[in-house]
C-alpha cells in the first residue's frame, strides 16, 4: 500500500471513526479541524489517483491544485462558521459539486438522490413535458430551444428553434444550470406554465402552455407526385426512439406497394429533429448504406474511440436521396446526415444543423448512494473525421424556409384572440395542410430528387 492511501485512510478513517462512535455531528467539531480534514482527505485522493506522493514529477502543477484545495477548504469552514445563517454541511458540498461539474459544458450535470430518482420516474413518463429539446445558452445563461417536438404543446405554441426562454413561470433562468431549469419546465400533466420568449431582438413576450404527456408519432411517410412526374417517397422522422429504424423500413416498404409506378427516389425529413438514441442513428443510417464506415466516436486523448460500421443492403436500391436538414436538426439527425453526405449516397438541402455531438454517460456514484454523475465522455465524428460538437453539418443546398406573409404579419402584431378566445397559434393548426403545401424546401428537395432520377 502506498504512502498516499496510508495518509488518506488514516485521515479520513479517524474522521469518520470519530463522528460514528462518539457521536459528534459535523457542526461540532472545529472549523479549522473539519477545512484542515476535507482538504488533506481531497489532498491524499488526489495523490492516489495521480501516484504523485514520493514523487517529483509533475509537483507544480500538483501544488497548485493543492494550493486551490487549501482555498476550498477555508472558504467552506468561513461559510460555516461565520455566514449570517446556518447552512447545512451536505447542501454545501453538494452546491460545491455541482458548480464543479455544471461548469464542464451545458449537459454534464451531478444528480442527488432525489434528482436522479425524478429523471428515472420521467423517463417512465410519469410527468408532463412541453415537447421541446433545450440547450444553455452560454452567452446569456437562459435556456435555448433547438428544437419544438411535432405536435406537442411547444410546436402548438408557435415556439421556435433559436427561442431563448429567460422566465419559468416567475423564475428567471439566468443562473440556474440546465438540469434544474428542466426540472421546473416538467411538472403533472394538465398543470400550466408561463414562459418568456426572447426571440431575437423582439420584445420579450410571455407565452402558456400546459403540460402533457409527450407521445410522438415519430416516422410519418407518404407518396409525392404522380407517375408523370415522378413519384417520390416522403419520410418524416421527428425523433431517435427505439426501433425507429425498423419503422421506417416497414414504411419504405407500405409506400413501395402502395406507388402506382415505380418510386424514383426519397427525401428525408430530418428538420426540427433533436436527435436520440445512437444505436438508432447507425441503424436508420446503414438502411441507406451498403457499406463504410456510419460515424466514430472519441474520448479524450483517442481513448474509447470505437468506429460503427454499415453492415446491410440500400433499402432503396440505390435511389436518389435529398436529406433536409435545418438549425433545429441536431445530435443523431447530424450523424445520419453526415454519413450520408460524406458517402455521397444524398444531397442535404437546408440549412446548417445545431452542432450537438456529444455523448453523455449516466455513472452511478459508489460513496453517495442514489446520486449520479452524468458526464460527457466522447465526441461524434463524420466519416471524413469532421467534429460534429460546436460545428454542424452543411448542407450541399442551402435553402432557408419561405416565410408566408400570414407569418410576417403575426410576428408583427403578435397573437390576438376571436370572439371564441381562439388565438391565431390555435387558428393556424386547421390550416397546416396548406402550409405543408407551401413548403418550399419539400418542393425544392422533390426537384432534385426527379432531376437525379432522370439523369440515372
Amino acid at each position: 500500500m502506498t504512502f498516499g492511501k496510508i495518509l488518506t485512510r488514516l485521515i479520513l478513517g479517524t474522521f469518520f471513526l470519530t463522528k460514528r462512535f462518539f457521536a459528534i455531528s459535523f457542526r461540532s467539531i472545529p472549523s479549522f479541524l473539519f477545512g484542515a480534514v476535507v482538504a488533506l482527505g481531497v489532498v491524499g485522493f488526489l495523490s492516489i489517483q495521480n501516484g504523485s506522493f514520493g514523487s517529483t514529477s509533475g509537483s507544480s502543477q500538483s501544488q497548485s491544485t493543492y494550493s486551490l484545495l487549501d482555498a476550498f477548504g477555508e472558504v467552506f469552514q468561513r461559510v460555516r462558521r461565520d455566514y449570517v445563517r446556518e447552512v447545512d454541511d451536505e447542501a454545501l458540498i453538494e452546491a460545491a459539486i455541482e458548480g464543479m461539474v455544471s461548469s464542464l459544458d451545458p449537459h454534464s450535470a451531478y444528480l442527488n438522490p432525489r434528482r436522479y430518482r425524478d429523471l428515472q420516474v420521467n423517463t417512465h413518463g410519469e410527468f408532463g413535458g412541453l415537447g421541446i429539446e433545450v440547450t444553455l445558452d452560454e452567452e446569456t445563461g437562459a435556456v435555448k430551444v433547438i428544437s419544438p417536438l411535432d405536435d406537442t404543446p411547444a410546436s402548438k405554441a408557435g415556439i421556435k428553434s433559436g427561442d431563448l426562454i429567460v422566465r419559468i413561470g416567475d423564475t428567471a433562468v439566468r443562473g440556474l444550470t440546465l438540469d434544474k431549469a428542466v426540472d421546473i419546465l416538467r411538472g403533472p400533466v394538465g398543470k400550466s406554465v408561463r414562459l418568456t420568449i426572447q426571440r431575437g431582438k423582439e420584445k420579450p413576450f410571455e407565452l402558456t402552455l400546459t403540460r402533457q404527456l409527450i407521445k410522438l408519432r415519430v416516422v410519418r411517410a407518404r407518396l409525392e407526385g404522380t407517375a408523370k412526374q415522378g413519384i417520390v417517397g416522403f419520410v418524416r422522422l421527428a425523433g431517435f426512439s427505439e426501433n425507429v429504424a425498423s419503422t421506417i423500413m416497414e414504411e419504405i416498404e407500405k409506400l413501395k406497394k402502395e406507388a402506382t409506378a415505380p418510386i424514383v427516389g426519397y427525401v428525408l425529413d430530418l428538420r426540427n429533429n433533436p436527435g436520440g438514441l445512437l444505436d438508432q442513428a447507425i441503424a436508420v443510417s446503414d438502411l441507406f448504406l451498403s457499406g463504410g464506415e456510419i460515424v466514430s466516436v472519441r474520448g479524450r486523448g483517442g481513448k474509447d474511440h470505437q468506429r460503427f460500421q454499415a453492415s446491410k443492403d440500400d433499402i432503396t436500391d440505390g435511389k436518389p436521396i435529398v436529406v433536409m436538414i435545418n438549425g433545429a436538426s441536431a445530435s443523431a439527425s447530424e450523424i445520419v446526415a453526415g454519413a450520408l453526405k460524406d458517402h455521397n449516397r444524398a444531397k442535404l438541402l437546408g440549412e446548417k444543423s445545431f452542432g450537438k455531438g456529444s455523448v453523455q454517460t449516466l455513472i452511478s456514484l459508489n460513496n453517495r448512494r442514489g446520486a449520479a454523475l452524468k458526464l460527457t465522455v466522447q465526441h461524434y465524428y463524420t466519416p471524413s473525421g469532421v467534429l460534429i460538437h460546436g460545428k454542424g453539418i452543411e448542407p450541399n443546398i442551402l435553402l432557408a424556409p419561405a416565410v408566408s406573409e400570414a407569418d410576417e404579419a403575426d410576428e408583427e402584431e403578435g397573437n390576438s384572440e376571436d370572439e371564441d378566445g381562439n388565438t391565431d397559434t390555435e387558428q393556424k393548426q386547421d390550416e397546416k395542410e396548406v402550409k405543408e403545401v407551401e413548403d418550399l424546401q419539400l418542393q425544392r428537395a422533390l426537384e432534385v430528387v426527379r432531376s437525379e432520377s432522370a439523369s440515372l
